[in-house]
C-alpha cells in the first residue's frame, strides 16, 4: 500500500469528526478550534511526560528542549482564543444549545496537564464519568509531578530541599516553603555553577508564563463573548476563571524573585 500524505495523516477519518449539531455557520469554527486544542494537549503531555523522565533520570539537557517546545505550543494556544474571540455574543447564543451540559471544564486532558504540572486537586476526578479517564487522572496523581521531580534533581545535586517535599502524598498541593525559596536563590545566585538547573528554573517559569496567559485569554473570550453568564458546565463563568488565573504551579520559583 502506498503511504500518501492523506492515508499517512489519516485526513479522511480526522476531516469527519467536525459535526457542528445547530447548523449555525459558526459552530464549526467552535468545534475546530477546541479539537485543534485538544490535539496540542496532546503533544504537551507527550513532551512534559518525558522531559520529567529524562530529569528523573539526571538527563536534563533533552528536558530542556521538550519544556521549550511545549512553551511554543502554549503560544499556538493562546492564540486560538484570538481567533474564538471573533464569535460574537449573537452568534454563540445560536448555537450555545447544542452544547448540552459539555463544558471546557470536563477536558480530561487539560486536567491531567494541569495534574503533570502539578496543581492537583483530588476532587477534580470526580468530575469525569469513564473509569479510563479516573484511572488514567488517579495514576497521574500518585506519581510525582514535573516540579516535584524537579526538586528531586536539586537534592541530588546537593541542594538541602526538604525531606516533606520529596516524599509525601504527591496527589495533594505542598504547601510553599521558605526552605526551596531558598535553594532556588542558591541556584540563581550561582548560575555557573548550577547552570543546568538555573535553565530548567527558566523553563519552568516560561510554562507557567505560557499557562497564565493562556487561562487570562480564556477568561477574556469568555467575558467577551457571554460576559458573566453561568457556563454551560454549571461553573460561575468568568468569576470561577478569575480565580483560576490566581492558581500558581511553581510559587518558590516566583516568590525568590523578590528575595533576590
Amino acid at each position: 500500500m502506498t503511504i500518501t500524505y492523506r492515508s499517512y495523516l489519516r485526513l479522511p477519518e480526522l476531516l469527519t469528526v467536525q459535526t457542528p449539531l445547530s447548523g449555525v455557520h459558526d459552530e464549526l469554527l467552535f468545534v475546530t478550534i477546541h479539537q485543534a486544542s485538544e490535539l496540542w494537549m496532546k503533544l504537551c503531555l507527550h513532551e512534559l511526560g518525558e522531559a520529567r523522565r529524562r530529569i528523573a533520570a539526571d538527563d536534563v539537557p533533552p528536558a530542556l528542549k521538550m519544556m521549550a517546545r511545549v512553551s511554543r505550543i502554549q503560544a499556538q494556544l493562546i492564540q486560538s482564543w484570538e481567533v474564538l474571540a471573533t464569535m460574537t455574543p449573537a452568534d454563540y447564543a445560536a448555537m450555545r444549545g447544542s452544547l448540552g451540559s459539555s463544558s471546557g471544564f470536563q477536558s480530561d486532558q487539560y486536567r491531567q496537564l494541569e495534574f503533570v504540572m502539578g496543581n492537583r486537586n483530588p476532587a477534580m476526578v470526580a468530575v469525569f464519568d469513564e473509569p479510563e479517564v479516573r484511572e488514567r487522572l488517579a495514576d497521574e496523581l500518585a506519581r510525582p509531578s514535573l516540579y516535584d521531580e524537579t526538586l528531586r534533581l536539586l537534592a541530588r545535586r546537593g541542594l538541602p530541599v526538604p525531606a516533606e517535599r520529596l516524599e509525601r502524598d504527591f496527589a495533594q498541593v505542598a504547601a510553599p516553603s521558605s526552605a526551596v525559596e531558598a535553594c532556588w536563590a542558591t541556584v540563581y545566585g550561582r548560575p555557573h555553577d548550577f547552570w543546568d538547573l538555573y535553565e530548567l528554573a527558566e523553563k519552568l517559569v516560561d510554562l507557567e508564563y505560557h499557562v497564565q496567559l493562556w487561562r487570562f485569554g480564556h477568561l477574556k473570550t469568555v467575558e467577551r463573548v457571554i460576559g458573566f453568564k453561568t457556563g454551560t458546565g454549571g461553573t460561575a463563568g468568568v468569576p470561577y476563571l478569575a480565580r483560576v488565573v490566581e492558581q500558581r504551579f511553581f510559587p518558590e520559583l516566583l516568590d525568590v524573585r523578590t528575595s533576590l
